[in-house]
């Protein structure tokens, strides 16, 4: 990857992270360890990999993402705000009775947001179901889905594996982001899913592992997946909740608190100076 390109997605990843602490400060209350560990995700997404115009957001043609793990939601916000689809003033209202930023996705009231998601397992069968209209239609957009680890605990998320390999759903890719952490504590001690490599190949995907955060790993992953034909692919990316603010990283209570004002001029500082 050339050098100004990592130093733009890098850039743009501090900004949605950015505009993720502004989000769950100004509500007092959001997601934050999930929303800033898929934060470099979305940003190769949104600005690398999806075909999306902010100018169209309903363009028929467009890649589709289905935030399965709804709340996580201030990541996409962030996301959609800083490629265009509303102005980022926005962020400041998450939550607020009469914003549209819920504090779980809505495609009705978010330009931009192509699936409404909060409970967990749904998103991944709505994707299921939108991959498998393009095949029917003949249309070539793909379709992303961004599941959570704990989320992966879920048996639905298991039935709509099977269905997305049953149909050979080869225009469908799966992100698990593996941080390790949900609500209650680590993932493999609250009800193990492991391994997800194993389990997701058992079921038909083709699998690859990175490093949710190396943006040379995520883009090889994702030009990897477009050439897979005959089966999904599931990509398990390994992240750090709370990624880019040292006193959230890998603190599981951080999964659903909000930042008082110390400690949001303290994220802020850090994200601003490691750029």
């Amino acid at each position: 990857m050339e050098q100004a390109k990592l130093n733009s997605l890098k850039k743009n990843a501090v900004d949605i992270r950015l505009g993720i602490l502004e989000e769950v400060h100004s509500a007092a209350s959001g997601h934050p360890g999930g929303s800033l560990s898929i934060a470099d995700i979305m940003t190769y997404l949104y600005f690398e990999e999806m075909n999306v115009d902010p100018k169209n957001p309903k363009m028929a043609d467009r890649d589709r993402l289905v935030l399965s793990k709804g709340h996580t939601a201030p990541a996409l916000y962030s996301a959609l705000a800083h490629k265009g689809f509303f102005d980022k003033s926005a962020l400041s209202t998450l939550r607020q009775a009469d914003s549209f930023l819920q504090g779980h996705p809505d495609m009705k009231g978010t330009p931009g947001v192509d699936m409404t998601t909060g409970s967990l397992g749904l998103g991944f069968s709505s994707a299921c179901g939108i991959a498998l209209a393009a095949k029917i239609d003949g249309k070539s957009y793909r379709t992303y889905a961004i599941v959570g680890d704990g989320e992966s605990e879920e048996g639905q998320i298991w039935e709509a594996a099977m269905f997305a390999a049953h149909y050979k759903l080869d225009n469908l890719c799966l992100v698990v982001d593996w941080n390790g952490l949900q609500i209650d504590g680590p993932v493999t001690e609250v009800m193990n899913p492991t391994p997800h490599d194993k389990k997701l190949e058992s079921f038909g995907f083709h699998v690859i592992t990175i490093d949710g955060h190396d943006f040379e790993q995520i883009e090889a992953a994702f030009n990897e997946a477009k050439t897979v034909k005959g089966k999904p692919t599931a990509i398990i990316a390994k992240t750090v909740k709370g990624k880019g603010v040292s006193f959230m990283e890998n603190q599981v209570g951080w999964h659903g608190s909000a930042p008082n004002d110390e400690q949001y001029e303290k994220a802020v500082a850090e994200l601003k100076a490691s750029l």
